[in-house]
């Protein structure tokens, strides 16, 4: 395969963007790409169709090049769970928890051995070119002697290396000069192009500084992306810092709880498509107001979380909105937050023993060493019946639905999700439920009925025509501002 590495100055460069973006343009004049990350560390995953789970922005990658998720395009995922810990992930499968001073000591021959098998196997595949991510700075001194992501990936690729900066947040030319200057000579020789990412400004006045760059490194800049609107999937929680919904002017106004530890909470990019529709990522400390729906995300700490939800004053606020005609709906770990009693009696996910849940839906769960993590397809019972529903599960709780005339399964397989008689509380299991366009459009109906607005068409395409428009509108952006031919060398 031939190999291109795309590191950054810095986190959110726009490293997994870019990557995402080449793999489209790639693909479009034949080729057949896969996207690569050795190690991520995110809390929003995937999980394919063998069951393996793996960052959700190698899904999206993988997305754009046109081709299927495998775990090989992610062999190594680190999901924080607080008290510096993280459940390592290898292969699709949870091996454990540890510390992060301890991650190295057991798992670093590991994971470059199943870092180099993986990338044997993409190359077995039949692939033309192999696109890699970096993770964070290639150039951190004091964790380059155990960087699994950067510069060891491009050395045993020999990858044609690109570094991307971040401009908006300033200080561009300083990050690229301190990069290069603590690379290793071996290292600055596979950097081949800079990139200048996030730009707003005319560019003639920026040419000076590109000019200086280039005479003072001998490397050419080989773009300056602009600054792009659209929403698209975020790496982990601190995206959510810069989120702006788009759809000021909307009908229907819902907030998203940012859990500390919240995971998946690409689950709602697809509410943020519906121009109808203004999201909102609340803090817990922040007043919730009278949205018309509160969603409670997916969490990698859940209970931990909702002691924070306590702590906070959010827990009250949510049941005193649901009290005055509100709608709550909860996704995952949020879903078994709505229940009674949330066991970890195990300390899995960080907090030991027996917790009170918000008593809003009649089941109880207890958290298992072994995680579940499908793909599902199913029927939908609520809000309309008979709409097929396609997401995938990732979650340790085992949850027991109690026996209860107020409530119904929300699916034609009953473990996966209740609403109550009302319909003013929903639960599920079911990461990308949003992405069901019927079934979003009817959800969205029920909310748009309490406010007495006209029903929105329901027979609409799923998410992902619309993820690829976006993914195409990205990738024709992203060309016409890089040098193509210089990049590909």
């Amino acid at each position: 395969m031939k190999a291109i590495m795309v590191v950054g100055t810095t986190s959110h460069a726009g490293k997994s963007l870019l990557v995402a973006a080449l793999c489209r343009i790639f693909s479009r004049r034949g080729w057949r790409v896969t996207p690569f990350k050795g190690q991520n560390m995110a809390l929003n995953s995937y999980v394919t169709a063998a069951g393996g789970e793996i960052g959700y922005a190698q899904a999206v990658q993988a997305w754009a090049a046109g081709v299927a998720p495998w775990v090989e395009m992610n062999p190594i995922l680190l999901k924080p769970q607080g008290d510096m810990t993280s459940q390592v992930i290898i292969k699709g499968k949870a091996v454990g928890n540890v510390r992060a001073s301890q991650y190295y000591e057991q798992y670093f021959d590991i994971g470059w051995q199943v870092i180099k098998e993986s990338l044997e196997f993409l190359a077995g595949q039949q692939f033309d070119m192999v696109v890699c991510e970096g993770a964070g700075s290639p150039a951190e001194i004091n964790l380059k002697h155990r960087d699994l992501t950067n510069m060891r990936v491009a050395k045993h690729l020999n990858a044609r290396t690109l570094l991307v900066v971040d401009i908006d947040r300033g200080g561009a030319f300083a990050h690229i000069i301190g990069t290069m200057e603590l690379l290793e000579p071996e290292e600055r020789a596979l950097i081949k192009g800079f990139i200048i990412n996030k730009f707003r400004g005319q560019k003639s006045i920026l040419d000076p500084g590109l000019t200086w760059l280039e005479e003072r490194t001998g490397i050419p800049v080989v773009g300056v992306i602009p600054w792009i609107d659209e929403v698209f999937p975020a790496e982990d929680s601190l995206d959510l810092l810069d989120r702006r919904s788009p759809n000021s002017h909307a009908d229907l106004n819902i907030a998203v709880i940012r859990l500390p530890r919240i995971s998946n909470f690409t689950d709602f990019d697809p509410l943020e498509s519906e121009t109808t529709v203004r999201v909102k990522y609340v803090h817990p400390k922040d007043h919730l107001g009278h949205p018309d729906a509160v969603i409670l995300p997916g969490s990698k700490t859940t209970i931990s979380d909702l002691q924070v939800l306590r702590q906070t004053g959010m827990a009250e606020a949510i049941k005193n909105y649901l009290t005055a005609g509100g709608t709550v709906m909860g996704v995952c770990g949020g879903f078994q937050m709505l229940g009674e009693s949330i066991a970890d009696r195990e300390g899995l996910e960080g907090e030991q023993g027996e917790f009170k849940g918000l008593g809003l839906l009649p089941l109880k769960t207890s958290i298992a060493p072994n995680k579940i993590a499908r793909q599902r397809l199913v029927t939908s019972n609520y809000p309309q019946l008979g709409l097929p529903v396609a997401g995938y599960e990732i979650h340790q709780g085992r949850t027991q639905m109690l026996e209860s005339d107020l409530t119904h399964p929300l699916f034609d397989d009953p473990t996966l999700g209740i609403v109550n008689s009302s319909q003013t509380v929903w639960g599920t299991y079911l990461h990308g439920i949003f992405d069901n366009g019927s079934w979003r459009r009817s959800w969205l109906n029920h909310l748009r009925k309490k406010r007495g607005h006209e029903a929105l068409f329901t027979g609409i395409p799923n998410y992902r025509e619309h993820r690829e428009a976006l993914l195409g509108s990205l990738a024709d952006t992203v060309e016409k501002h890089l040098d193509i031919k210089q990049i590909l060398g």
